[in-house]
């Protein structure tokens, strides 16, 4: 499989494409305004003591206080929360001399017994703020590399699961144990399979001065302040997607390109040839048809090219998500293998749906009603097999008697929204319709078909004028010069003011109305 990552840098932001075969299957994207990035750590100030959830709200400086759970505090908060009293009162001996006095934090406790209100933290953004709710925050405080990630004041070295070698998780272990930071503990990433000691020491040491740096921002810090923030949304992406699968990375802004070099010759530099600077004018979204991608993908109603559709309803806690068989049907077959048929599509498409708009929650699906259990079993199958290429955390239930199926996938930010639709300039905005960008879509679809199915060589399109602007638009390259040279059709754009935006018809070279 070629996955290709597509970076689209602009003044609004940074979007992030991923494509697996040339097929949109993530969407990022990277708001400047948004300053409470999940992995970002703050000097909060605890604000309110909430006895009856067993948690607080901390100021970290966020519209909206964070919320701050028990479980979540961690087992080396008391040592981490002594340490960040000792900075900040100026008695710090030191991260490295650091004695470990304070005992590891009890499962079961009380929040009270452990915070008091307007007490300093240093927390960790785990969730970013959705909606009316601000941040969830964390105080086990750990920094992700390529390769492992360091908890300050933990003692255990824990190698993923995901290393299934038992000789490279005690290779990995021994090399660990030998470059351990003191009063740091360590837990080795999947990626980190088959690294050298010396890859695996940068990571470290990176990771450590990261820990540094706050030890010494403490000794003046006054809450609510930001004390580190997570790297850049490109680097993170590349630093958590990258694998030998990966064919391409374009990026299209300099400075931005420069990191990833920077950051590919320093921990993965047999890749840094699949780095590529973009420097046409065609923006680079249209170049790799992400554009077209985005605009189909998302909304209401998501139609799969056999005819099945998706309905997507979505609310702040969780999602439904409707699947409907269309014009998709087979005399040669019965209800239930034709049931199965659908269902398995739009599986397929619902797994990428949840991955392309990072659809958190709970998550409900209708499929259509069968009554085999072994095709249940098939579909669920199927989907865990969709699902297992996900890198969030999922939990997926086998189908109810009424053929639902319930997942619960990890939410850490809002879920990517695109807006498809336009205001309509015919009703000054008393409603919507589709993209302009699926009518053009449309057209050039018909077009084809009438050149290479009816043999026709010369046609005239009649739109509306706002669609007939965008088609002739330019004084060398208009749009449609394109579908003239592809289809070998001649090719006459006029504008009627009785069509609406969505509306258009052909004629033939007599001039009479061909219909589809």
């Amino acid at each position: 499989m070629d996955k290709d990552l597509i970076i689209d840098v602009k003044e609004s932001g940074v979007e992030i494409a991923l494509l697996e075969d040339k097929k949109l299957v993530e969407l990022h994207k990277d708001n400047p305004q948004q300053d409470y990035a999940c992995g970002n750590v703050y000097l909060g100030q605890v604000k309110k003591i909430m006895a009856g959830l067993n948690s607080a709200f901390v100021d970290v400086g966020a519209g909206k206080d964070g919320f701050l759970h028990y479980l979540d505090l961690g087992y080396n908060f008391l040592k981490i929360q002594d340490f960040v009293s000792k900075c900040v009162s100026g008695n710090a001996p030191g991260v490295r001399t650091q004695k470990k006095q304070q005992p590891e934090l009890q499962k079961n406790g009380i929040i009270s017994d452990v915070l008091k209100q307007g007490q300093m933290i240093l927390v960790q953004v785990t969730k970013e703020p959705i909606s009316t709710k601000g941040p969830r925050l964390s105080g086990d405080i750990s920094f992700a590399g390529r390769y492992v990630v360091l908890v300050p004041f933990a003692t255990k070295i824990t190698v993923s699961q995901k290393i299934k070698s038992i000789e490279e998780r005690k290779r990995l272990r021994r090399l660990l144990t030998s470059i351990q930071p003191e009063n740091c503990g360590l837990i080795i990433r999947t990626a980190a399979e088959g690294k050298s000691v010396a890859e695996l020491d940068t990571d470290v040491k990176d990771l450590y001065a990261k820990w540094m740096k706050i030890s010494e921002k403490l000794k003046s810090a006054i809450p609510p302040v930001k004390m580190a923030a997570e790297e850049d949304s490109s680097i993170v992406t590349v630093r958590e997607m990258l694998s030998d699968e990966f064919s391409n990375i374009y990026v299209n802004d300099e400075h931005v390109y420069n990191e990833l070099h920077d950051y590919l010759s320093k921990i993965y530099p047999e890749k840094e040839d699949i780095l590529h600077h973009y420097k046409l004018q065609t923006p680079i979204f249209e170049q790799f048809n992400v554009d077209t991608q985005i605009k189909n993908a998302f909304g209401k109603v998501v139609t799969i090219r056999s005819g099945i559709y998706l309905v997507i309803e979505q609310t702040e806690a969780m999602a439904v998500i409707d699947v409907n068989s269309g014009p998709r049907t087979k005399a040669s077959q019965d209800q239930e293998e034709n049931a199965l048929m659908v269902n398995t599509e739009a599986a397929l498409e619902i797994a990428r749906q949840l991955r392309l708009r990072d659809m958190g929650g709970i998550i409900v699906i209708d499929f259509i009603d069968m009554l085999s259990k072994a095709n249940c079993k098939k579909l669920y199958d199927t989907m865990r097999e969709e699902l297992s290429k996900d890198k969030a955390r999922h939990t997926i239930l086998p189908l109810s008697k009424f053929c639902l199926m319930q997942i619960t996938r990890q939410r850490v930010r809002p879920v990517v929204d695109v807006e498809v639709s336009e205001l309509c300039p015919t009703c000054k905005g008393s409603g919507k319709i589709k993209s302009s960008v699926n009518v053009i879509s449309d057209i050039r679809h018909d077009v084809k078909f009438f050149s290479q199915q009816q043999n026709e060589k010369k046609l005239t399109i009649v739109t509306h004028p706002f669609v007939a602007a965008y088609l002739t638009k330019g004084f060398f390259k208009k749009p449609y010069h394109k579908w003239e040279k592809d289809y070998r059709i001649k090719l006459k754009i006029t504008s009627s003011n009785d069509l609406s935006v969505t509306e258009y018809l052909f004629l033939n070279s007599n001039g009479d109305k061909i219909e589809l």
